[in-house]
């Protein structure tokens, strides 16, 4: 994943402050919730979490038929809090994984089963929305605060960034420490790519069904 994101950051971002990925957060938090259709679809008894069952009713939906052993891969890739479920957030970090991964054929073969969901999620009849558009401006923004382009976001970067933004107010540090704690989850004081991904669902408003509480705080 980190060797992706340094191959991409080779080609540079658009993006030229951390005001202009806020900006972002409107058209991101409408293609999200399109996305979270799709996933209510899936969570059958509609408690935030895909198990495995509703995982197996969803693929015999499409007509498409998984190994035991490919969902429990798949199962395995997704729920990164370890509470046998695969809550929204998860979802999104993998299909962006897999976008990130599609064009390393060697990469992607770790994540062949998510590539697998992914193709048929894009060509099922479940109106999944144009995946690239979000995925490419949500790997962008990351390119764009990777500073030194080495596949992890550091403290000085996300300082740097923020006071691109907030140059001269006294407040810059403060909110780029408060933004680089969001995104720091395993606290090892880098962010990778899957870090950033958690973040950002919370950032735009999007996320589990306990933090509804903390949403709209998206602001700088």
């Amino acid at each position: 994943m980190v060797e992706a994101m340094q191959r991409r950051a080779s080609e540079g971002s658009t993006m030229k402050s951390f005001n202009s990925i806020i900006l972002k957060f409107p058209k991101i938090d409408e293609s999200l919730r399109k996305y979270k259709a799709i996933f209510e679809q899936f969570d059958e008894d509609k408690n935030g979490a895909i198990d495995k069952e509703e995982l197996k009713h969803c693929f015999a939906k499409l007509e498409i038929s998984f190994t035991e052993e490919e969902i429990n891969d798949l199962f395995e890739a997704c729920d990164i809090n370890d509470d046998m479920g695969m809550k929204f957030n998860e979802f999104i970090v993998l299909l962006c994984l897999v976008y990130l991964l599609k064009e390393d054929p060697t990469a992607l073969h770790a994540y062949d089963v998510m590539w697998k969901f992914y193709v048929t999620l894009e060509k099922s009849r479940m109106g999944m929305p144009n995946l690239e558009a979000t995925f490419e401006t949500l790997v962008d923004a990351f390119v764009f605060l990777d500073k030194n382009k080495d596949g992890h976001v550091s403290k000085n970067e996300m300082i740097q960034a923020i006071n691109e933004t907030t140059t001269g107010e006294r407040s810059s540090g403060r909110i780029a420490m408060k933004r680089f704690e969001e995104m720091d989850w395993d606290k090892n004081g880098m962010v990778n790519f899957k870090e950033f991904l958690f973040a950002f669902t919370h950032w735009v408003g999007i996320d589990d069904a306990e933090d509804d509480d903390e949403e709209g705080e998206a602001t700088v």
